[in-house]
């Protein structure tokens, strides 16, 4: 358990720093003024004018005595760079998408992408607080609903509903340059076999059928733009949310009792009008939609989700790299955003996306299946490592007619093995309800006996669970 010392004089950068250090430590907050226990005060410091593996080798600058652990406000300033992707939104760096390029991302440059290392400073806090607790009492909180140390989270983005004859040419013309002659040859096959029929529907039918016979639910993610010429020659919105087509997979995917999220159109960049508009269309077909993640990843950071929040939205999904897997931020968990502009937490929710199958295939250079289920696999278990929270993008449309061939095997493998290892499963929207009432969580009083008094006690039918300081449930 840990006591903040005068939050009241901490910056905002600071305490957002604070916020997600504790959050991600599991380490319970007291509100408790009589309670004994480790306080937690932030200090000035050495400018961090140091790499990351300078910076973890000297413990993250952290110090300890009797009681209190101290953390440097540049360490604060660290989180805030990675976590809240404040580097990102001082670049002025673009791509041909209008995106912050991947190299201007800090993880990127210092080689860290592939893991959550934030996770790693967070680990050292709770180390630091363990070592300054003496026979003080310590609580963590256990992350996940159920009692479970990790979570993951199933994801969908549905990018194509109508002219599927024109993305498996793309796609058999991407191949033949890729010297991939008889994938390509099995996807004519396939297609000419298909032709006159709903390959995509096919597809998701079996997605939804992986997903119940393995007890999951997942989030959809869809495009409710206006078509036009123009949106599909730049690979934008290709199909009309009203249509028969696409409102069959709503049916679907409500049917499964899954979430239908917003797939945010490239004229929803920074304006908070067509994430309004786009919004208000997908729900005009029965859905509660509570997120998005943009098309091809299309955001600014900061001003994207200051748009995203000002529309009524609850949660982004869309902080993953367009070029390769791994940890954009640092973490493997929900977290505030960040507007770095106003210098304050944005009322947003950031939900980072961790793997996209596409990935493999388009950047780099993968096209076994068996690499899609390794791939997978290996993220799932960083995640797992840090009782952090693993999101998989699969995208429907992989599918053999549109030159795919073992993708849909290779999605029931990726489900089996990351069922295996006994995550919590749910949508986005109730993870990210669990995560922002986990960061809230206070223990209110703390009994002579160590017993505590939790609040909230939990969301809805899920309630909170700590364990003591030999890991015991408590």
């Amino acid at each position: 358990m840990i006591r903040l010392n005068q939050p009241e004089a901490l910056s905002p950068l600071e305490r957002y720093g604070v916020a997600v250090l504790l959050d991600l430590s599991r380490l319970l907050v007291v509100t408790d003024a009589h309670a004994e226990v480790v306080t937690l005060s932030v200090m000035d410091g050495d400018d961090a004018s140091h790499d990351l593996a300078t910076l973890e080798a000297k413990g993250w600058g952290l110090q300890t005595r009797a009681g209190v652990v101290a953390v440097p406000r540049h360490l604060l300033a660290l989180v805030c760079d990675l976590v809240g992707a404040a580097v990102e939104q001082r670049s002025v760096m673009r791509d041909g998408y209008d995106r912050v390029p991947v190299e201007e991302n800090p993880l990127v440059k210092a080689g860290q992408w592939e893991r959550p290392i934030v996770h790693a400073i967070a680990a050292g806090v709770r180390t630091a607080v363990r070592e300054a607790a003496g026979r003080r009492p310590i609580r963590t909180v256990i992350p996940w609903p159920g009692g479970r140390a990790w979570a993951a989270a199933f994801t969908h983005d549905v990018d194509i509903v109508a002219g599927w004859p024109a993305f498996a040419l793309m796609r058999v013309a991407e191949l033949l340059r890729k010297g991939e002659v008889t994938r390509a040859g099995a996807v004519i096959v396939s297609a000419v076999a298909h032709v006159g029929r709903d390959p995509l529907r096919r597809a998701v039918d079996e997605v939804l059928l992986v997903e119940r016979e393995a007890g999951i639910r997942s989030t959809w993610f869809f495009l409710a733009g206006t078509p036009s010429r123009a949106t599909w020659r730049r690979g934008d919105v290709t199909y009309d949310i009203d249509s028969r087509a696409a409102q069959g997979i709503l049916r679907a995917v409500r049917e499964a009792d899954g979430e239908v999220a917003l797939h945010g159109s490239f004229d929803a960049f920074t304006d908070p009008e067509p994430f309004a508009r786009e919004r208000g269309r997908l729900e005009a077909s029965g859905c509660r939609v509570r997120g998005a993640r943009q098309h091809f990843l299309r955001m600014r950071p900061g001003r994207t989700h200051a748009a995203m929040a000002a529309a009524g939205l609850h949660y982004d999904a869309s902080y993953g790299y367009s070029d390769r897997n791994g940890f954009r931020l640092g973490v493997a968990d929900v977290v505030p955003a960040w507007n770095e502009h106003e210098g304050r937490p944005e009322a947003l929710e950031v939900v980072p996306l961790g793997w996209m199958d596409r990935v493999l295939s388009k950047h780099e250079g993968k096209e076994a299946p068996a690499a899609l289920v390794a791939s997978a696999t290996e993220s799932a278990d960083r995640c797992k490592a840090v009782g952090g929270l693993w999101v998989g993008l699969w995208h429907p449309n992989m599918t053999a007619p549109l030159g795919f061939p073992g993708a849909a095997d290779a999605y029931r493998r990726i489900v089996e093995r990351v069922q295996q290892a006994d995550p919590y499963v749910a949508p986005l929207t109730e993870i990210v309800e669990w995560c922002r009432a986990r960061r809230a969580l206070r223990a209110r009083r703390v009994g002579p006996d160590g017993s505590v008094e939790l609040d909230p006690p939990g969301v809805g039918d899920h309630r909170f669970a700590l364990r003591d300081e030999d890991g015991r449930a408590a």
